[in-house]
C-alpha cells in the first residue's frame, strides 16, 4: 500500500468509501476490503452507518491501530458545543476511542467559519481526533480554512475524476501541505465504457476503473472508491503493479468537461 502524507497524517492512496452502505451489508463490505488489505476507510455522520463500519472493522480482525479511519460532522453541526457532542457520537457508534480523521462534510455559511475551526481544533486537542480536515471546501474557503485553525489541516476531501478538473484545490492543498482525497473516483461507475480509459487499460491488462484510480495515485491523491460488490473491492486496490505514462496521463486528463461535476448542494458556495 503506498500513503499520501500531508502535516503529519500518513493517508493510505486507496481506501473504501461506504456512502450508501448500510446495514449487513455495510459491516460485511468492510470486513471484507480490510481482509483485502484495505487500510482506509471513509464514513461519515450523515451516511448512518458509523456503527456497522466498526462492526466490520472488529470483525475483520485487523487491528484498530493498522486502520486509517475517516468521519464527517455534518454540517448542521458546526457550533461549537454541538461539534463536540456530535463528535463524541461519532466514536461511541464506532465504538473507538478516536478517530484518524475528522473532516468538516460541507461548508456552512451560517455558522462563522472561525468558530467551527476552532471547535474542530479542540476535538483533535481532547484527543477525540488524530487529525483534522475539510471536505468539498473551495479554494477561497481553504484559504480561510487554514488561516483560522490552529490545529494543521490535513485535507480537502472533495469528487474528482477524469472528468471535473479540480487543479484549483489540489494546488491549493499543496500549498498548505494539505493532502487531496478524492470521493466518486470512477465518476460513479461512469468510467467504465469510456474508450480512451479501455484502451490505455487493454495495453496494461487493466480495467477502465483501475486506469482511473491508478491516474489518482499518480498525482499522489488518495482515491476512496465505493462498491456494493465484493468483486469490485478487489479490483480497485489492484492498481500498484503498473505506471502509466506521461502522455497516459495527459490523455485521461485532456478527458475533463464544464459539466463533470456529479455531485452537489444548493447551500454550498459558488466553487472555484
Amino acid at each position: 500500500m503506498q500513503f499520501v502524507e500531508a502535516n503529519g497524517a500518513r493517508i493510505p492512496s486507496i481506501g473504501l468509501g461506504t456512502w450508501e452502505l448500510r446495514g449487513r451489508t455495510c459491516a460485511r463490505i468492510v470486513e471484507q476490503a480490510l481482509k483485502l488489505g484495505y487500510r482506509h476507510i471513509d464514513t461519515a455522520q450523515i451516511y448512518e452507518n458509523e456503527r456497522e463500519v466498526g462492526e466490520g472493522l472488529r470483525a475483520s480482525g485487523v487491528r484498530r491501530d493498522e486502520v486509517f479511519v475517516t468521519t464527517k460532522i455534518w454540517s448542521n453541526n458546526f457550533t461549537p458545543h454541538v461539534l463536540e457532542r456530535s463528535a463524541k457520537e461519532s466514536l461511541v457508534k464506532l465504538r473507538m476511542t478516536e478517530i484518524d480523521l475528522l473532516l468538516l462534510h460541507w461548508p456552512n455559511p451560517q455558522i462563522p467559519l472561525a468558530e467551527t475551526l476552532g471547535a474542530l481544533a479542540r476535538a483533535k486537542q481532547m484527543g477525540l481526533a488524530r487529525h483534522i480536515g475539510l471536505s468539498n471546501f473551495t479554494v477561497a474557503l481553504i484559504e480561510e480554512a487554514v488561516a483560522a485553525c490552529p490545529e494543521p489541516l490535513v485535507c480537502d476531501q472533495v469528487e474528482y475524476h477524469p472528468y471535473l478538473d479540480q487543479d484549483k484545490v489540489k494546488e491549493a492543498c499543496a500549498r498548505h501541505n494539505m493532502a487531496l482525497v478524492a470521493y466518486s473516483p470512477i465518476a460513479k461507475g461512469g468510467i467504465k465504457k469510456d474508450e480512451t480509459l479501455k484502451r490505455i487499460g487493454l495495453w496494461h491488462r487493466k480495467s477502465a476503473a483501475q486506469v482511473c484510480l491508478r491516474w489518482l495515485v499518480q498525482q499522489n491523491v488518495s482515491a476512496i472508491p465505493r462498491t456494493s460488490r465484493i468483486e469490485r473491492l478487489s479490483e480497485n486496490i489492484d492498481v500498484f503493479d503498473f505506471e502509466l505514462s506521461e502522455e497516459e496521463m495527459a490523455e485521461i486528463s485532456a478527458l475533463r468537461s464544464g459539466r463533470g461535476r456529479l455531485t452537489d448542494f444548493g447551500f454550498a458556495p459558488k466553487w472555484d
